[in-house]
């Protein structure tokens, strides 16, 4: 099992930017992908991106395109969220999450194990 460590969250006003870290471990072979999440309150759970560990595919939700990056650094199996040009509208706890198999994916029970979650709240 991939143990997930969220970080970076925070409050920031509208037009401004943070960046999510995700700490993992555990097991010799992380995961095949990773992806970010978001969960806002009285909505459903929102894929935002995900990234392919070995070729650096990535993939986007249509709302954050030209906004966040995903990216990731092999050597400290971290995984990172850029946002940039926050909105009020992308106020959630974000996840991240591991996935071991072959392929990105936007469906959350195609991964299998889950961080802890970051709270990120933008202001008007």
């Amino acid at each position: 099992q991939v143990h997930l460590v969220e970080s970076g969250g925070g409050l920031v006003q509208a037009g401004g930017s943070l960046r999510l870290s995700c700490a993992a471990s555990g097991g010799s072979v992380i995961a095949d992908s990773m992806g970010w999440f978001r969960l806002a309150p009285g909505k459903e759970r929102e894929f935002v991106a995900a990234i392919a560990w070995s070729n650096l595919g990535t993939y986007y939700t249509d709302s954050v395109k030209g906004r966040f990056t995903i990216s990731k650094d092999d050597a400290n199996n971290t995984l990172y969220l850029q946002m940039n040009n926050l909105k009020p509208e992308d106020t959630a706890v974000y996840y991240c999450a591991a996935r071991r198999v072959i392929g990105l994916s936007r469906r959350a029970n195609d991964y299998d194990d889950w961080g802890q979650g970051t709270q990120v709240t933008v202001s008007s």
